[in-house]
């Protein structure tokens, strides 16, 4: 097995400690936080911190526990303008020796999603940008943001909005003129 980490963030698992708090504090520079909004398709993400522990599981398990911090810029869905989101969230990830993915292709997704096999080793910026992609909104939008009503008509044609579109919407007028007889 090889001592050389697969990436400067890695931590062995050998060389963690039994007895004590393995920590760690990332804070990747401004290339890599550009980087990393590339490949999520953000326009920008301004700030990037993880900060947490490894702690020992008995005598073969490892759980990292860490804080993600991050401000993020999306365009709006409805608008395109800059929309700012702020996340603050608590990682958990289990490292299990013991670990057996199922080999069913059609097997239900595990109550217990923050449970990993055990490698080597254990990188927390891959937990960290893994958390990031869960954490980013899929439809980003403003506050005041509002979609508004379109509507598609040929020249000469009366206009059909999307109210007119509703299933039971003739019903109602239909309704009302009975009950105005």
């Amino acid at each position: 097995m090889s001592r050389t980490p697969p990436s400067p963030t890695a931590l062995r698992v050998a060389d963690l400690l039994q007895s004590a708090r393995n920590t760690f504090a990332l804070r990747p520079d401004a290339a890599t936080c550009t980087e990393i909004a590339n490949t999520l398709d953000l326009s920008a993400l301004r700030k990037l911190s993880f900060e947490g522990e490894i702690v020992p599981l008995g005598k073969t398990d490892w759980e990292l526990r860490a804080k993600l911090g991050a401000t993020i810029v999306q365009p709006c869905v409805v608008t395109l303008e800059p929309v700012t989101t702020r996340i603050d969230q608590k990682i958990t990830r289990r490292f299990v020796h013991d670990y057996s993915d199922p080999e069913d292709p059609e097997v239900e997704m595990p109550e217990d999603e923050t449970t990993e096999a055990l490698g080597a080793w254990i990188d927390p910026a891959v937990v960290m940008q893994e958390a990031l992609v869960l954490a980013v909104p899929e439809y980003p939008r403003k506050d005041e943001a509002e979609l508004g009503q379109l509507v598609y008509t040929k020249p000469g044609d009366a206009p059909m909005t999307d109210e007119d579109a509703r299933p039971f919407a003739g019903l109602a007028s239909f309704k009302d003129k009975l009950e105005g007889k």
